[in-house]
């Protein structure tokens, strides 16, 4: 049986469809359209950290429209209180109750845009409906929809007002990519249509509940004792090298797991190969390091943390 009849008639061809609507709407960035489908798929979030008008809401809205999704956005700004993320108790006079208006949490996809603009009181909010899939209000504790998918955008951390992201919600988040500049191919013929709103056309080629079926199908890829290994090594050394203070945790390792099974399935296969973990390691585990430098009072850019970790990865050796 090939790689590709592992999969269902219906599961790769909602795949490849799902994939393509939404590279339509981000053109030329097939890498960052790849990862943010990982994401989706393997039941994490992605943040995106990249500066303003490359696409970042773009690739959101075209992922919700292709999901069938209800996307809601929300501005991170620094008065942004937890209430407004979450929701608040209402008082009806005519029922005498109080009734609670959900935020814009309760959604299927939640744009989170500049994050690190909010207070850490504001950010930690998301921490419980990330990693639980709920959330806790007025002693009660809600079930948010299913599926549901944060994407958080944010700001270069030298832009004046922002507030770093702290480890525990960083850890939140399964992948950190970046859009970048679109080709100049494609930036041409956005100069010359004028038009920026592309993710308008993207047609819904899966509904929420299809979504879930293919999230469920994600833990049935296999990865072998031999990748295992591999894995697990890629997180030893992280954690023994001299270049980091804080390697790696055990969430991290799953999350690297879970991203390798999410992207063999996107590409087909019902097993992982070592591609899978190799190639995801940076996005999924950067952002959950920290460099020895960071200690001494030095703040390290993202270009940093990826090369370091991106020598720790080319050390340990590959199976075969």
């Amino acid at each position: 049986m090939t790689a590709a009849a592992a999969l269902s008639a219906e599961q790769l061809p909602a795949l490849q469809r799902l994939r393509q609507a939404v590279e339509a709407a981000l053109e030329g960035k097939q890498d960052a359209v790849e990862l943010a489908l990982v994401a989706l798929l393997a039941r994490g979030h992605l943040l995106i950290e990249d500066v303003p008008g490359v696409g970042k809401t773009t690739l959101a809205r075209a992922l919700a429209r292709a999901v069938g999704g209800e996307l809601r956005r929300l501005q991170f700004t620094s008065d942004l209180l937890p209430s407004d993320v979450l929701g608040v108790s209402v008082y009806d006079q005519r029922s005498g109750e109080f009734v609670l208006r959900q935020g814009p949490v309760f959604s299927n996809v939640l744009l989170a845009d500049e994050i690190n603009r909010a207070s850490p009181r504001t950010q930690s909010a998301l921490l419980e409906a990330m990693n639980e899939g709920q959330v806790s209000l007025d002693g009660q504790t809600i079930p948010l929809p299913d599926p549901f998918f944060v994407i958080a955008t944010q700001n270069p951390q030298d832009f004046a007002g922002t507030f770093p992201l702290p480890e525990s919600q960083l850890d939140r988040f399964l992948l950190r990519v970046r859009i970048g500049y679109p080709p100049p191919q494609v930036e041409m013929r956005l100069l010359l249509d004028g038009q920026t709103d592309t993710a308008r056309d993207v047609p819904v080629v899966l509904d929420p509940a299809k979504l879930v079926a293919l999230q469920r199908e994600v833990h049935r890829v296999t990865i072998d004792s031999s990748l295992g290994s591999y894995l697990h090594a890629l997180i030893q050394s992280t954690r023994t090298a001299p270049s980091l203070s804080l390697g790696a945790s055990p969430r991290g390792a799953i999350a690297l797991g879970n991203a390798a099974r999410a992207r063999a399935l996107l590409r087909g296969r019902n097993y992982c190969i070592a591609d899978d973990i190799h190639d995801l390691a940076v996005p999924v585990l950067a952002h959950r390091v920290r460099l020895a430098t960071h200690a001494d009072g030095f703040t390290p850019t993202r270009d940093e943390a990826e090369t370091a970790l991106r020598e720790i990865v080319a050390r340990v050796p590959v199976p075969l």
